[in-house]
């Protein structure tokens, strides 16, 4: 049997209107590489990228979706097994940022409770096309209490950034648990820490 080549396994997505850059911050992650021909997704697509974070090799498996409307059905199935969503929409775009709460909204009815979620304000490097200030996807991250970024996958600002923090807030969240081992750890005092409270403290 293959031995396993990372310690945890984290599924993200990608989402936002069409043409807001999600395949772009994506290639720009995985590849370090920026293609300027636009080519839609179609339906959904994904890259793989190994990371390591707090000693733990995690493997990202980032799903990129499409962000036309045809594809939704398809699209919402992928929320579900989701850990982390990215939300992306263009600064130089007023419709896809007012897109925002719908995308949230998508998340709520068909993503887990605790999926940990991130606001990208991309294309940045774009400053003289901004439609969008800062302050607001500032705000509407505050109002949601998620992180925020602004984000430039062809000028590469904050892209890795922004995976990296996300898988992070994902392995705070995670369980610690060592890989196949059911029998309880010795050294850590017999795998009881925790439940003093329940008698004698």
């Amino acid at each position: 049997m293959a031995k396993k080549t990372y310690d945890l396994l984290f599924k993200l997505l990608l989402i936002g209107d069409s043409g807001v850059g999600k395949t772009c911050v994506l290639f720009r992650f995985s590849d370090d590489a920026f293609n300027t021909t636009f080519i839609s997704t179609i339906g959904i697509d994904f890259k793989i990228k190994t990371v390591e974070l707090q000693g733990k090799k995690i493997k990202l498996q980032i799903w990129d979706t499409a962000g036309q409307e045809r594809f939704h059905t398809i699209t919402t199935s992928y929320y579900r097994g989701a850990m982390g969503i990215m939300l992306v929409y263009d600064i130089s775009n007023a419709k896809s940022f007012e897109n925002i709460s719908k995308w949230l909204r998508n998340i709520d009815e068909h993503a887990n409770e605790d999926v940990e979620r991130m606001l990208l304000g991309n294309k940045c490097d774009m400053e003289d096309k901004r439609i969008v200030p800062k302050a607001k996807g500032e705000q509407i991250a505050r109002e949601h209490a998620i992180r925020f970024f602004e984000t430039s996958a062809k000028a590469n600002i904050n892209i890795e950034k922004a995976f990296l923090t996300l898988a992070e807030d994902i392995l705070k969240k995670t369980p610690v648990k060592e890989p196949n081992s059911e029998n309880v750890d010795i050294s850590t005092g017999g795998g009881v820490t925790g439940w003093k409270t329940k008698c004698c403290s």
